[in-house]
């Protein structure tokens, strides 16, 4: 059995690779929170085994976190692989009680997603529907129109293969965190616009490919090229500061939220395991209904 800490932070980050089978840059975070945290301990207190660990040397942890200017968000979300790692630790018997259970978490305001307006995104995807015919222009118009049109992640577009299509269901097979699957429908349009991208792809490149989106060179999409060619087109239509992908992901499940789509249709679409992830894309609906309340009752604003 693992000794010291270090180990044991290496039999989690396994844990969570090959039995949870946590995505590569989920584990990458977690190594990278954890290893600090032990880098910490080392330092100032010189503690090199779990067992050791007390919640006065995580409340001084997060109070250099603090004084270091550190959002509140982002320590909580280091005290949650903190949770899951001492989680794993008890089970292991590593330790005999939880540290963290002394710990009051800092804080934090509620964080609306950044979304963009329908009319925006209409204008958006009619002006790319005008440009050149090469490759390149058609797949990152086709990139922005499934982004929007079906929510899925980055890490999601990536995966897909052509054999993802189901043209007879109308529908996309997804592969989402924890190598859960999920079925997305798709529009006659979508469909139409995925027809034409392949046409091309199949005209630009003689190597088969598997994958469904290729480099200009032939090769799998990796995920700055896609933060690129989002956050290009978006800048057409947005000032918003944050132009990511999530940002479609976020205005696909609000306008579907806005539109009258039940909460937990909309969290089947997005892959959420829970509901209350997804009870955040109900703000825009709340801020539309007060708007109509405000503009029809004879009382409001008065």
């Amino acid at each position: 059995m693992p000794k010291t800490l270090i180990e044991q932070i290496q039999l989690f980050l396994k844990y969570l690779q090959y039995e949870k089978r946590y995505s590569p840059h989920t584990v990458l975070a977690y190594s990278k929170d954890l290893n600090q945290f032990a880098t910490f301990l080392s330092d100032t207190y010189e503690v090199s085994k779990t067992e050791e660990i007390s919640h006065l040397f995580i409340r001084s942890w997060m109070v250099e976190f603090v004084n270091a200017g550190v959002l509140p968000r982002s320590i909580n979300r280091k005290l949650s692989c903190l949770k899951s790692f001492f989680k794993f630790s008890l089970k292991r018997q590593f330790i005999s009680a939880d540290p963290l259970s002394k710990i009051v978490r800092p804080k934090t305001g509620k964080k609306l997603p950044n979304v963009i307006s329908q009319k925006a995104l209409e204008i958006l995807l009619s002006r790319l529907g005008e440009l050149e015919t090469d490759y390149e222009t058609i797949r990152d118009k086709t990139i922005i129109e499934l982004l929007y049109l079906t929510g899925i992640r980055r890490s999601e577009l990536i995966s897909l293969q052509e054999t993802s299509i189901d043209w007879s269901q109308q529908s996309l097979k997804v592969l989402g965190k924890g190598k859960k699957e999920r079925l997305i429908p798709l529009t006659r349009q979508m469909l139409s616009s995925l027809e034409d991208y392949l046409t091309i792809k199949r005209e630009s490149f003689d190597i088969a490919s598997s994958h469904l989106f290729l480099t200009n060179k032939g090769k799998p999409l990796y995920p700055k090229l896609v933060y690129n060619i989002v956050k290009r087109n978006l800048a057409l239509v947005t000032s918003i500061e944050q132009k990511s992908p999530h940002v479609l992901r976020h205005s696909f499940a609000t306008h579907l939220s806005n539109n009258g789509a039940e909460l937990n249709a909309v969290k089947e679409l997005l892959g959420h395991a829970n509901l209350s992830a997804t009870q955040i894309y109900t703000h825009n609906t709340i801020d539309r209904l007060k708007s109509v309340y405000n503009k029809a009752h004879p009382k409001a604003g008065k």
